[in-house]
């Protein structure tokens, strides 16, 4: 009965809503009768009912365990790849649709290559990308033109938003010559949506061929100040397959523009968020250069922080998934080889009975670098399978909501109660209205 309740309750959720693309429809019908709340109350149950875990479900074919203690999260997101992997059965499933090659779903001697690869092109070390002039540009004309329809409509919403969004990533990772190229992101869409279904869809191989052929081809352009030139010229061992990271970029901002349009709901309803975001960026001045850099996400501390409490408060990966590569012991017992680890990701941000500030807005709580001494709070994952584009996506989402907040005043046609936030919010139904400063 704890297995059919968990898998009803917990894992259910995020499947129906579209683990690779979301559903709108299924996400506005889980947000309707809070279906993420009803799953941290049972994660709840498990930790009240069994301790500290981890909890194995009982489910034909396939060994899982629940973790439900912080340090047991903690030391499987850093004892990674090995003997904790990301390259889970599920997700090689869903990836191998769009990115076989991905340093996501690849073998740990594989990953050797591969990881360095992303995180040199995306220069996971650095607060600031040095091609942050450059996207900061593309972000404020994009947004000046997504502003000058919502003029136009009466009404900013997710619609108008999405287009945007699409435009400004395509410009950024493939260059401005991409702005334009629909076809690419409606193939990766396409690709994404059989993801969806893992191994239960067949491949669409000649999608998948024109898909990365187009990607080659912004990569051989090589268009100065975007990713897809910082591809070109890094050097690629033998088997690191290029352009075939590239794909999770893509998917990565794809799934920041649901926690942008969310972190702007926060900001607009939270008293006196938007001024204080709008002083920020007052007093960086046009060259600004802060302790992080020129444009540097530090110069938008509260936007960032809103971005981040976004992804904490309705998290776009709420499964974080690792396969054990080898038998190990825990407190209740050995986990063995093969079997499937998950982290529920709203279980630790959403947990009332630990986290005072569970349900409401509290960017405070990104004021400070975290580490395994803090309550594991993990939107981008952690360890070594830590996100490589992490500080990349945080500089075009703050950026993003600097700049509406900067060029209008924007007011939620529902505002959020941010003392008391609910555990399913979609954002495809989130409108706004602007008008001019």
């Amino acid at each position: 009965m704890d297995s059919l309740r968990v898998l009803g309750r917990v894992l259910l959720s995020p499947v129906l809503k579209g683990p690779i693309v979301r559903r709108p429809a299924m996400v506005g019908a889980a947000e309707s009768i809070d279906l993420d709340s009803a799953g941290v109350a049972e994660m709840q149950r498990l930790r009240s009912r069994h301790g500290a875990g981890p909890v194995q479900l009982g489910i034909p074919g396939r060994r899982l365990a629940l973790l439900l203690d912080p340090e047991d999260v903690h030391r499987v997101l850093n004892e990674g790849p090995e003997p904790f992997s990301p390259a889970s059965l599920e997700k090689r499933g869903a990836l191998n649709h769009f990115e076989p090659s991905g340093s996501l779903v690849s073998t740990p001697q594989q990953r050797l290559t591969r990881r360095p690869f992303n995180e040199q092109v995306l220069q996971t070390d650095r607060p600031v990308h040095r091609h942050a002039e450059t996207m900061t540009a593309i972000i404020a004309e994009e947004v000046s033109a997504l502003l000058g329809h919502a003029d136009f409509t009466g009404a900013l919403d997710w619609d108008g938003f999405a287009v945007m969004w699409q435009r400004m990533v395509r410009s950024i990772v493939l260059g401005q010559g991409a702005r334009d190229d629909d076809q690419v992101t409606d193939d990766l869409r396409r690709l994404r949506a059989r993801g969806n279904f893992s191994y239960l869809a067949p491949q669409d191989r000649g999608r998948r061929e024109r898909f990365l052929g187009r990607l080659q081809h912004y990569v051989d352009r090589a268009e100065p100040g975007s990713l897809a030139a910082m591809v070109a010229r890094t050097p690629a061992p033998e088997g690191t397959e290029p352009v075939q990271q590239i794909p999770q970029w893509l998917f990565a901002f794809d799934a920041e523009s649901w926690a942008t349009f969310r972190a702007l709901a926060l900001l607009v309803s939270h008293p006196g968020a938007e001024d204080q975001v709008r002083s920020e960026l007052g007093q960086q001045g046009p060259t600004s250069a802060g302790p992080a850099g020129p444009c540097g996400p530090r110069d938008q501390p509260l936007a960032r922080a809103a971005v981040l409490e976004s992804l904490r408060l309705w998290p776009t990966t709420p499964l974080i998934l690792r396969d054990s590569t080898a038998d190990t012991a825990w407190r209740n017992g050995t986990l063995p080889a093969g079997a499937g680890v998950v982290v529920f990701a709203p279980f630790f941000h959403r947990d009332d009975q630990t986290l005072p500030e569970a349900h409401r807005f509290s960017p405070e709580l990104w004021s400070g670098d975290r580490d395994d001494s803090d309550w594991p709070l993990v939107p981008f994952s952690g360890g070594p399978g830590m996100c490589p584009g992490r500080n990349v996506v945080l500089l075009t989402a703050s950026r993003v909501l600097g700049e509406l907040l900067r060029q209008r005043e924007i007011t939620a046609a529902e505002p959020l109660d941010t003392r008391r936030l609910p555990g399913t919010l979609s954002p495809f139904h989130l409108r706004f209205a602007v008008r001019r400063s």
